[in-house]
């Protein structure tokens, strides 16, 4: 389905019906997109703890309580069914990739919704700046680097990143315009040289899709919410479920 959602709600419901399963970046623009995590309860403060030291990977949009499914910025919706795709993680291992969560729900299962960065992509855009994953149909490019988190209990490990090519004469308004979407990671992390944060070929993203990058273009890099899906596989955690990387569950709020 190559169909644009507008509206937040259309996607979600697209989604629980298995109608749509494709990155979520350019639908419902204007509309703050998160990232999950899902915890058990026993593991949920250290791991909110990891968000509030984290700030620019893991910028917290909402918390929800041990075992609810519906969140406050989307009202009617459901975390378990209402996002294009998922990932369970067992002993810091990939376990399998599916298309709801509600079968394997518990009750003391803890859901954070961690701000993206493809919530200010609709207001670069509309800056004139064009974004080449937007514009090849593609997922974002994501790496794995060397910054360091700051570690909460059992949580540790890198930082991941996403990239976009922007031209060199561009660079200094999409740092402003992403500046102001604190909920959604803000501000650039890194700019250019992508070896000095230990990323060595562009051509091989971590997760997403590799992007054309042109001559008059610098590799500019966002902290990504993809961070605690690394972190739960470098810390072992015993269970973890994520959204596939680009699959984001779309919230009502405006951003």
């Amino acid at each position: 389905m190559n169909k644009i959602f507008d509206r937040p709600e259309d996607l979600r419901m697209a989604s629980r019906r298995g109608e749509f399963s494709l990155p979520t970046a350019g639908h419902a623009n204007g509309h703050i997109q998160a990232n999950l995590m899902i915890v058990p309860q026993a593991q949920a403060f250290d791991f909110l703890l990891f968000c509030q030291r984290n700030p620019k990977p893991c910028p917290l949009v909402e918390v929800l309580k041990p075992g609810a499914t519906e969140p406050l910025c989307a009202p009617g919706a459901d975390i378990t069914t209402d996002i294009p795709g998922y990932r369970v993680y067992r002993d810091g291992e990939f376990v399998e990739e599916r298309g709801e969560i509600r079968s394997i729900w518990k009750d003391d299962h803890v859901a954070f919704l961690i701000g993206c960065s493809f919530s200010f992509e609709a207001a670069v855009t509309q800056a004139g700046i064009p974004l080449r994953h937007v514009e090849q149909g593609r997922n974002v490019s994501m790496f794995r680097t060397s910054l360091q988190c700051q570690p909460a209990g059992v949580f540790s490990g890198e930082m991941v990143v996403t990239m976009r090519p922007i031209k060199s004469r561009d660079v200094a308004k999409v740092v402003e315009i992403s500046g102001r979407f604190d909920v959604a990671h803000g501000a650039p992390v890194h700019i250019g040289n992508p070896e000095a944060i230990g990323i060595t070929d562009l051509s091989r993203p971590d997760y997403g899709d590799a992007v054309d990058i042109k001559d008059d273009e610098v590799p500019v890099f966002w902290g990504c919410g993809v961070t605690p899906q690394w972190v739960a596989q470098k810390s072992r955690l015993s269970m973890c479920i994520t959204h596939a990387p680009g699959k984001m569950f779309v919230t009502d709020l405006k951003g």
